[in-house]
């Protein structure tokens, strides 16, 4: 076989390795000579062909230790060059990263999806999930060594992609399959490996995005210095991003929650709100919840009447009944003047109005600004001998704001004459306020230091490196006193007033709140009542992470077919993490949100792993090389035991244009720390919600529940008609799984086919890919192990059974009392699908293009809770698409280019929650309602000029067609208004955004 040049075998090795991020550079790559190829950095030209034919110089790829002259890998490798993150106008690492098919087929967590929900890392923190699996089993390295967690609050357990300034980096690649013998157990869904960039060029640039509407503004800064010198080299970034808030208000899709029923005919079905004239808004609720114990004018309805106060005197305008209007004999309710009966039947829910000013001002992508330093540089101590180091700090602040209801729900419903106002009759009265005291603010400051060696002995290279990781997050939140809230109620319903009380643990001296107090109730309290019933609490996380490692690699002998590589090496990790919640949520001072207590513990790990590639077969036909590369890595965890995981991989060239590859690996992930040592959070919850016995005499008639669900509930003594009335709600307890977890286990298996042309114009793969996950960690919440006892066979021995007790029927009362949930081994996680790419580049008279099509089909995504559960499956639904893609077409002349980007969603839907059906009722009409998304796609359109070889000048258009949001019926799908809540939409609308640097 005529010997190829490192050149040609470079360029094919690039369009073999990932192809649809086979050139590397993004567009600015067309400004290279055709001569002259970048390979991570190995640059060769033709006068250094021969030369490097003979001593060809050995490059490292993530997914292997083994250092090699080609890119091509049995794995398939995603390259992201930063310039795509600058073309498509992305502001952070997390950004430029959904762009991948392997993020983009699952919600990912954004900053923007922290504000209403509890997740992991907190608020403003933002982590990739690679295939859904979870964050905390997607590696990030930086550089090729780990990046510590960091974020707040007692789950941190994955590196916020917020650290890390985008204008540090060179590129990200992602290895989409598993790799924990190499890396270790958080590699379980693969691998995402960030190179920074090196050199001695130096910039400075300015960096802007500006929605069409107000809000959501992006503002950053940034320098960059980098200096090579005969020993050595360093670079220094500073950076400053600034993301100002988006408001609820600020989007139309946002403002006003319409419950989005159609007729059967396709009209709207919606109650009609008078003083808009349009469909009804039917935010948070507020007002009085009435019950009515034998009044002759409150509506009655197997749904419920309220009572709402006439803000702004709409209703009493223009003819509508008050209640007191209503009133005909003794026992009627009645009181102040300006309410009116509301949410009783069609036209009355228009009445209620819903849409309240606090809406507006709701966060939906938080105020953050991150500073951030980063300094790199080596220094070569001998001719064999490199000294290099890293040093990261950053610092984010985030800051939320929100709104909530709180109300009587510890004394539940009261008397009508405890309500403020001389109210009378025969009635009780749930009275249920609004306020904006909701909200958090977040600082995150988080420090990673490396130092390292590197060198070589004769044929073999080495590396010893130590790496540092400090976060330290201070979490601010506005809270609502419980121990003021039970004061409160309960002067309220003994009819008593306050008494120089002082609360125990806010220490509040008693203030008589006017419950039902119209102001109130619309948020606007007294100062007294303000500073009685709120407050404030400041909680701190500190997780640390160190880590030592050293490897070594080079070739063992020499086999006809080619040298036998290998690679040898052991680390040592330490984890710690102490989570101090503030006061009242360790004390349980918080009303109506979880109490947490302290989470406090460590982790040390040790390995030892080794790999070895063979070539098998070289030169013959039909297999012009074959490699065989196998790795197996032990590990011992303190809180768990040792295990060993191995990998297989294949590498068969069959020729000069097509290529297989398969590999095969296991995994164990030990359980991270919070998943140990969660102290035990309490929440509460409803019993219809938690209690599978709940009415279920009546619910097994109407085909509701199971044969085996019936025959428990008896068995248990709850009676068939148990409707939860004077139960209140059950607590659930959280709590990690110390001394009873295990570690989870997970096979991962893929195979691909890749092609490229004669000509290297064209490349194209296709790869399957499996994951199987067993005995995932999960925690598990109050309804799963309930449902999960009742359900069972073994009832009333099952051990899910153990974990709760029920009330004994006095007074009524069959409720859930504590359920105690936690972390356990229980759960089975699966993944498949298919990923594909192609890749044309050419140059012409004229100019020179490029296209880049990167596609994922999702088979399936597979999730088990119990053995005997039906598995839930994921893929077509909201947050799942089937098929997601990303293509980026450019066009570059000189020293300008244009580039295209469309990025696409599969359409979705969430019917299978609901009998495969979007057919329901509303008010005794028949209804349907929209769960479902259609094939979504977003347009960028980018140009880039280089002025007086200094300046280099972006500037695009970001969602072209100002594509909002699917809209959804929020009863059905988790949204804020009627747009759809998940990752793969945008929620800015069309945006311009721009880039200068200056070059110096």
């Amino acid at each position: 076989m005529t010997e190829q040049s490192l050149l040609a075998r470079s360029i094919k090795s690039i369009l073999m390795a990932g192809v649809g991020s086979a050139f590397l550079a993004g567009a600015p790559a067309f400004a290279q000579d055709a001569q002259d190829v970048d390979v991570q950095g190995v640059q060769t030209t033709e006068e250094q062909e021969s030369s490097a034919e003979e001593q060809p110089e050995r490059i490292q790829v993530t997914g292997s230790r083994i250092r090699t002259d080609a890119f091509a890998n049995e794995t398939p490798i995603d390259i992201i060059s930063a310039e795509e993150a600058t073309e498509q106008g992305l502001a952070t690492l997390g950004d430029l990263l959904r762009t991948s098919t392997v993020a983009a087929g699952s919600s990912q967590i954004t900053s923007a999806l922290t504000v209403g929900y509890v997740t992991s890392g907190g608020a403003g923190t933002e982590t990739i999930s690679m295939r859904g699996l979870g964050a905390n089993r997607t590696l990030v390295l930086l550089n090729g060594r780990r990046a510590g967690p960091a974020g707040t609050r007692g789950q941190v357990s994955a590196f916020d992609m917020n650290a890390l300034p985008i204008s540090a980096i060179e590129r990200v690649e992602v290895l989409k399959d598993g790799a924990s013998s190499l890396y270790g157990s958080d590699a379980v869904a693969g691998v995402i490996n960030i190179i920074t960039k090196k050199g001695d060029s130096k910039s400075f640039s300015v960096d802007l995005s500006q929605p069409m509407d107000s809000g959501g503004e992006r503002q950053r800064i940034n320098a960059s210095i980098g200096e090579a010198f005969d020993k050595g080299s360093y670079r220094l970034v500073l950076d400053y991003n600034a993301q100002r808030e988006l408001k609820r208000g600020d989007r139309d899709f946002y403002r006003c929650t319409e419950r989005y029923y159609f007729t059967p005919e396709g009209d709207r079905a919606d109650p009609i709100d008078p003083r808009t004239g349009q469909p009804h808004c039917n935010d948070t609720g507020y007002g009085l919840w009435l019950y009515d114990l034998g009044t002759g004018n409150i509506p009655r309805t197997p749904t419920g009447t309220y009572g709402y106060y006439d803000y702004d005197g709409f209703l009493g305008s223009n003819g509508y009944d008050s209640i007191n209007d209503t009133y005909a004999a003794p026992g009627d309710l009645r009181g102040p003047d300006g309410f009116y009966f509301v949410g009783y039947d069609k036209e009355s829910d228009g009445l209620w109005g819903k849409q309240h000013p606090f809406t507006d001002n709701e966060t939906m992508v938080p105020e953050t600004v991150t500073a951030s330093v980063f300094l790199q540089g080596d220094y070569s101590l001998t001719d064999t001998t490199t000294l290099y180091g890293e040093l990261l700090h950053s610092s984010r602040d985030t800051e939320t704001q929100g709104y909530r209801q709180f109300w009587t729900g510890d004394v539940g419903y009261i008397p009508v004459q405890a309500l403020a106002g001389n109210w009378e009759g025969n009635a009780y009265a749930m009275p249920v306020h609004l306020t904006d005291h909701y909200g958090s603010d977040v600082t995150v400051d988080y420090s990673r230091f490396v130092a390292g060696l590197e060198g070589s002995l004769g044929f073999w290279d080495w590396d010893i490196s130590y790496q540092n990781s400090y976060n330290s997050g201070e979490y601010g939140n506005k809270v609502i006193f419980r121990d003021s809230m039970l004061m409160a109620q309960n002067h309220a319903v003994n009819g008593t007033t306050c008494d120089g009380e002082v609360t125990e643990f806010s220490g509040k001296t008693c203030v008589d709140v006017p419950w039902g107090d119209p102001q109130l109730m619309y948020g606007n309290p007294s100062d007294e009542v303000r500073n009685f019933l709120f407050g404030y609490e400041m909680g701190e996380t500190i997780y640390k992470q160190q880590t030592l490692e050293g490897y070594i690699t080079g070739d063992l002998f020499t086999l006809p077919a080619g040298p036998v590589g290998a690679a040898f090496g052991a680390s040592y990790q330490r984890d710690e993490i102490d989570d101090q919640p503030g006061a009242q949520s360790a004390n349980g001072n918080s009303w109506g949100l979880t109490s947490a207590s302290r989470t406090a513990g460590s982790q040390n790990s040790r390995a030892v792993f080794g790999e070895v590639r063979v070539p098998v077969i070289a030169d013959v036909a039909f297999a012009q090389r074959v490699d065989i590369t196998g790795s197996a890595r032990w590990t011992d965890v303190s809180t768990y035991g040792s295990d060993t995981t191995f990998k297989l991989g294949l590498n068969w060239e069959i020729n000069d244009d097509w290529r297989v590859r398969a590999s095969r690996g296991t995994s164990f992930r030990s359980p991270a720390l919070f998943e140990l040592y969660l102290a035990g959070q309490t929440g509460f919850g409803g019993q219809m919600a938690v209690d599978p016995c709940y009415n279920y005499g009546a619910e097994y008639d109407a085909g509701n529940v199971s044969e085996q669900v019936y025959q428990n509930c008896q068995a248990d003594g709850v009676p068939l008609d148990y409707d939860g009335a004077g139960t209140s709600s059950a607590t659930l307890i959280t709590s990690g799984g110390a001394g009873n977890l295990e570690a989870e286990t997970s096979v991962a298996e893929s195979v691909g086919l890749v092609w490229t042309s004669p000509e290297n114009t064209f490349a194209a793969s296709i790869d399957y890919y499996d994951v199987d996950i067993s005995g995932q960690i999960a925690s598990l919440g109050g309804s799963q192990i309930v449902n999960g006892c009742y359900t069972s066979e073994n009832f009333p021995d099952d051990p899910l059974c153990d974990l709760f007790t029920r009330n004994d029927g006095t007074n009524g009362d069959w409720g859930i009392d504590v359920v105690n949930g936690g972390y356990v081994n229980i759960a089975s996680q699966g993944t498949r699908g298919v990923d594909m790419n192609f890749t044309y580049q050419d140059e012409f008279e004229f100019g020179r293009l490029r296209v880049n099509l990167e596609h994922t089909n999702q088979i399936e995504q597979r999730y088990q809770l119990f053995a005997d559960s039906e598995p839930s499956q994921w893929i077509g639904e909201i947050g799942y698409p089937k098929h997601v893609g990303l293509l980026t077409t450019t066009f570059a002349r000189d020293d300008w280019n244009v580039t295209w980007t469309m990025r696409y969603v599969d359409k979705t839907n969430d019917y299978e929650y609901y009998s495969d059906t979007n057919e329901s009722t509303y008010r005794g009409e028949d209804i349907t309602f929209v769960a479902e998304t259609p094939t979504t796609f977003y347009h960028t359109l980018s140009g880039n000029m280089t002025f007086a070889d200094a300046f280099d000048v972006t500037v695009g258009v970001a969602n072209v067609f100002d594509k909002e949001p699917p809209l959804v019926s929020p009863s059905y799908v988790r949204s804020v208004g009627n747009a759809t809540l998940y990752s793969q939409y945008d929620n800015l609308g069309r945006r311009v955004f721009a880039n200068i640097t200056y070059n110096f």
